[in-house]
């Protein structure tokens, strides 16, 4: 069975060279009803954590300025997007990481004998004094700054499935690309429309994340109203990296939708 599914993409052509900036002739963001099928697609709701509260862990939100977006995006837009998945014909995944709290799960715990071991890891080059002095001034004056470093160490290992985010009875989870491609494998999944934090960070490039599955096969899409992205002071404003990441997914991996859009054309009509 297919379905009809209004869908974001973007047009990244033609260059008019008799403007001043020729790219500012290409066609930009246009919408269009495209095809999905229900018996190869899937949402995958991606690193959708409750990372605690600003009083528990004031270091924490002094770095993930992201972090009251999720929460805020957990708590209104995912109880009525999981619904409408949840009683559609799609299926529904979970991407976890970032601690333990999904390791009693039984279905974590199939899908990771399902895939099996990971394979080794790549070959690292040997660090020296200079690199780790590097690295060092990287964590105390970037990211995440050597005062929020306690709180930020504490709050990821006290991580867990943000309320409206916990996977059901049955619903795939995974931890990494080759139990995601394992869970693929075996639902007949192609296509996998992702939700969750953050679309320019975890999503595009953590494991189980577009860049890791596409490898596969995989068409990578993304719900625009479904995901935060991580914001710096230039862009936090207007949420311009997100505005970037999507530009990004809808050019080099899939489509962007809407939420309502989605959930109106998955909702069954009788």
């Amino acid at each position: 069975m297919t379905l009809k599914v209004p869908a974001n993409y973007y047009q990244n052509f033609d260059a008019d060279f008799s403007l001043d900036v020729p790219t500012e002739g290409y066609g930009g963001w246009k919408k269009a009803e495209i095809e999905i099928s229900t018996a190869h697609t899937a949402v995958v709701v991606m690193h959708a954590w409750d990372c605690g509260t600003r009083e528990q862990y004031p270091g924490l939100y002094n770095a993930v300025e992201e972090i009251p977006r999720a929460h805020e995006m957990c708590r209104t837009v995912f109880p009525g997007l999981l619904s409408a998945v949840r009683g559609s014909k799609l299926k529904l995944f979970h991407v976890v990481g970032g601690g333990d709290y999904y390791k009693n799960y039984p279905e974590y715990q199939r899908i990771a004998a399902l895939a099996g071991p990971e394979p080794e890891p790549l070959e690292r080059v040997k660090p020296d004094p200079v690199l780790e002095r590097l690295k060092q001034f990287k964590r105390d004056h970037a990211y995440v700054g050597a005062h929020n470093a306690a709180d930020a160490k504490e709050a990821c290992q006290n991580l867990k499935f943000a309320p409206e985010a916990v996977p059901m009875a049955g619903e795939g989870i995974a931890e990494n690309g080759a139990q995601l491609f394992a869970l693929c494998k075996e639902a007949g999944v192609n296509h996998l429309i992702y939700a969750g934090v953050a679309i320019n960070w975890c999503i595009l490039l953590s494991p189980g994340g577009m860049a890791d599955i596409q490898r596969r096969g995989v068409m990578c899409s993304a719900l625009r109203q479904a995901v935060t992205a991580v914001e710096n002071k230039e862009t936090a404003r207007g949420e311009l990296c997100k505005e970037i990441a999507l530009w990004r997914v809808a050019l080099a991996f899939g489509f962007v939708f809407d939420v309502d859009d989605f959930i109106g054309a998955i909702r069954p009509t009788t």
